[in-house]
């Protein structure tokens, strides 16, 4: 049996005032329903930067410097196999809306365990519930200047 492609995926860690952005996965999508950090699949040529600059403009029409990468998992489904990396990111300008009609949330830690997530992103969510000093927002020197 052949094994399915590696998809690669650029996923945003985006914290303001103690809480972090989730994106609800629509209808008819792999993993329908459950929750993820926003981001998409990484196009051929493109960094996984500029995959999650694109695909948060895209999908929650906000403009983002994403900084450092935090987390790596590769995952396989029955039907295809993931490697996921999750960034830290900063948010320049807009404020986030579900523009593929997506629901999205800001969560704090303490209400992570109430929302389901794909199985992938599990060991992600577990350190973020058991670390508080992730959920401190972007210190003043990393700040957008005015």
């Amino acid at each position: 049996m052949n094994e399915p492609p590696w998809i690669e995926v650029a996923a945003g860690l985006l914290f303001r005032d103690g809480r972090l952005l989730l994106a609800q996965r629509p209808e008819g999508a792999h993993l329908a329903g459950l929750w993820e950090f926003p981001g998409g699949k990484r196009a051929d040529g493109e960094t996984f930067p500029e995959c999650l600059r694109r695909e948060l403009h895209e999908e929650l029409g906000i403009t983002v410097v994403v900084e450092d990468c935090v987390f790596e998992e590769a995952h396989t489904y029955p039907e295809r196999r993931v490697r996921l990396r999750f960034f830290r990111c900063r948010l320049l300008a807009g404020e986030p809306r579900g523009l593929e009609g997506q629901a999205i949330a800001w969560v704090r830690r303490e209400e992570l365990g109430a929302y389901r997530f794909p199985p992938a992103d599990e060991l992600l969510v577990h350190r973020l519930a058991s670390a508080p000093a992730w959920w401190h927002d972007a210190s003043p020197s990393s700040e957008a200047g005015g």
